[in-house]
């Protein structure tokens, strides 16, 4: 039990600190709009003036209530106390006031362990201080301290759920890297297997044959320089395991296979020099390009047609993988799904971008744009 208070307490603020967005001062103008109406047109209301000042003046915390949560909810609360002590009741008591429940909320979704324990200690103390001194009824005393618990539970709530799935995007990106890793490993070992083999070659035959050493030496060398080539980048990839096979990836030529006469459709197209494209760059459009696939038919409705079309040109590879289907309920429409993540991830370590969206009409189209020779 003191393990896991000490861990609560000791629990960090997120990162990055969230920015203050423009609908941020919409809704201070809102409330402090709606809180000005209500203290000028409601009849019942007593001390009127101090009612408006608080009333007004608190919604300013909100500006505040991602960067600083335990100081806007020590001013608020604390604000409403020394108002309550004044008058000598419940105070303030206009309705606006609910907007006060955002600040408990921001609390525990933005601040840190610290805070959040700190801040409770605060709201409570202010419920309790109303409820001893008989500013509340025991009901609404409750009623307040469950109010609050159960708004505090939802900016938690939303606080782990960001965080779990953040860590599932990163173990999407970490898992592309592998495979990414994987397709270089394979790559470089079929380069070196070249060499080992053009080398024994050539010491068979230097004895008779001196012409067919050299040559099988300026194989080798050639095979050397592309297999350098292709390791810088590895630099960037992280590795979280080693790969068991040693057989050569996927290539651009490989993208055939994925063509399909099936409902719908995969229609497949490659123009410009396939074979001037490096290895890994061939393998990680080869990947791409299957991933669109597997999305589209898993995601597009009604669709009936996915057409794959690969350009190469001097400097880059592009591709573009497009359907003519409807958008279906899981497609990703916001923050983009764990799949079309490892994709971009894939582009990213590789010096190229990847993005997806809807069509003008109808459909959902992937492009990505990598360098030709892979990242240098």
């Amino acid at each position: 039990m003191f393990d896991l208070l000490r861990s609560v307490w000791r629990e960090p603020r997120p990162t990055p600190g969230p920015p203050r967005l423009w609908w941020d001062w919409v809704l201070v103008s809102v409330l402090a709009t709606a809180a000005l109406l209500e203290g000028l047109l409601r009849q019942d209301l007593s001390w009127r003036v101090l009612s408006l000042v608080i009333c007004v003046g608190l919604v300013a915390t909100l500006l505040w209530r991602r960067s600083r949560p335990l100081l806007m909810v020590a001013i608020a609360f604390g604000v409403c106390m020394l108002g309550s002590v004044v008058v000598g009741g419940d105070f303030p008591k206009q309705d606006v006031l609910v907007y006060l429940v955002l600040l408990p909320f921001s609390l525990l979704r933005w601040g840190s362990g610290r805070d959040a324990v700190l801040g409770a200690a605060l709201i409570l103390a202010k419920i309790g201080f109303s409820g001893l001194l008989g500013y509340l009824s025991p009901g609404d005393t409750l009623a307040g301290v469950v109010v609050v618990f159960a708004v505090m539970a939802i900016g938690a709530a939303f606080r782990y759920r960001t965080r779990a799935r953040a860590r599932e995007l990163d173990q999407a990106k970490l898992l592309e890297r592998e495979r990414l890793a994987r397709d270089l490993h394979d790559t470089v070992a079929h380069h070196v297997s070249a060499m080992a083999i053009r080398a024994q070659a050539g010491i068979a035959t230097a004895a008779t044959d001196p012409n067919a050493a050299v040559d099988a030496l300026k194989i080798i060398d050639a095979e050397a320089a592309r297999a350098l080539d292709e390791m810088r980048g590895m630099v960037r990839i992280l590795r979280t395991e080693d790969p068991v096979a040693l057989t050569p990836g996927p290539r651009l030529t490989d993208l055939e296979r994925l063509a399909s006469t099936s409902d719908p459709r995969v229609e497949v197209t490659v123009e410009g020099g396939a074979q001037a494209v490096a290895s890994p760059v061939g393998a990680a459009v080869f990947r791409l390009a299957q991933e669109a696939v597997t999305n589209a038919r898993r995601h597009a409705r009604h669709a009936t047609r996915i057409e794959v079309r690969v350009v190469v040109d001097d400097t880059s590879v592009h591709v573009r993988v497009s359907d003519d289907g409807e958008p279906g309920l899981l497609r990703p429409s916001g923050a983009p799904g764990y799949g079309l993540t490892g994709m971009i991830e894939r582009a990213s370590l590789l010096g190229g971008t990847c993005e997806a969206g809807p069509n003008a009409d109808r459909g959902w189209t992937v492009n990505a744009v990598l360098p030709r020779t892979g990242v240098s």
